[in-house]
């Protein structure tokens, strides 16, 4: 296992296939401050899954504790990265399946929103959230590591929790290092917006994942929390930008199609190598005019 591996700044190159792949977001309702009865939540989701034979099963930011958490009970839910149950959840994956999933994080007398990635090898990377969201911050450290890139089974996987995906560097970063999907685990409370639209936050997945060309697998949660509503806003985005999959329940399937050359948008361009960063952010004092 490693975690905020140092190599997720290394650009790696993709797989030259085209595949494939079957993808489920979950949107479970974690109990708060309920450990045990989170994590029979999740093994229960996980065994769904291998029988349904998903090859990606993405879950909620903090599946493990909730979400509106109070210290004592986020202190009580933490996990280390090391703890038996992520073996024990590896062992019920089917070979070439991944895992990926928001826990709250301990690391000695430190917390962390973090999320694991985890194969039937075992967790393979554990990330933890860079962009705190308001009183994420009276609980937990930001983590000090970038975003990384997982080679798993499946292709090469970037990794984002939640609020990462409102910093469009994030998912562009990603996919500048290789990324042919981003999965998102996350908590998005319910905001007001105009009849007929599309939540803001799947609204910004779209576009980046268009912008970039790269698959993204967000995955909501369910149910209420303290009183506040959540937006089950689960989303599987092809690199075209356009939302896919069919829900039953609290589960979002789809099929995303990986293919090399998808940066190639005409016969001309290439949404990656037509950058022109040096011009971006230029030298020198910002205009007033």
């Amino acid at each position: 296992m490693r975690t905020e591996p140092r190599a997720g700044l290394a650009h790696v190159p993709p797989p030259p296939v085209s595949r494939q792949i079957s993808v489920r977001a979950h949107e479970l309702a974690p109990r708060i401050g309920e450990l045990e009865a989170n994590l029979h939540m999740i093994e229960e989701a996980i065994r769904d899954a291998a029988k349904a034979g998903v090859q990606m099963l993405v879950l909620p930011e903090l599946a493990t504790s909730g979400y509106y958490l109070r210290v004592d009970e986020a202190k009580r839910c933490a996990l280390p990265a090391d703890d038996p149950v992520f073996g024990k959840w590896a062992s019920l994956l089917d070979p070439g399946m991944v895992l990926v999933l928001g826990f709250c994080e301990r690391d000695g007398d430190t917390l962390f929103n973090s999320a694991a990635v985890i194969t039937q090898a075992g967790v393979i990377a554990v990330y933890r959230k860079t962009h705190l969201w308001d009183e994420e911050q009276s609980i937990f450290e930001p983590g000090s590591a970038p975003a990384p890139i997982v080679q798993t089974p499946l292709g090469n996987l970037g990794v984002l929790i939640c609020y990462d995906l409102e910093f469009p560097e994030m998912p562009r970063g990603l996919a500048l290092r290789g990324a042919e999907i981003i999965a998102v685990s996350t908590n998005w409370p319910t905001v007001s917006r105009p009849e007929g639209e599309h939540p803001p936050e799947v609204i910004q997945a779209m576009a980046a994942a268009r912008s970039s060309r790269v698959a993204i697998v967000c995955c909501d949660r369910a149910g209420t929390e303290r009183g506040n509503l959540w937006t089950q806003g689960s989303s599987v985005i092809n690199g075209d930008g356009w939302l896919s999959g069919k829900r039953d329940g609290d589960r979002l399937d789809a099929t995303i199609t990986i293919a090399p050359g998808r940066t190639q948008i005409g016969p001309r361009n290439d949404s990656i190598n037509d950058r022109r960063p040096a011009i971006y952010v230029p030298s020198g004092n910002v205009s007033q005019g």
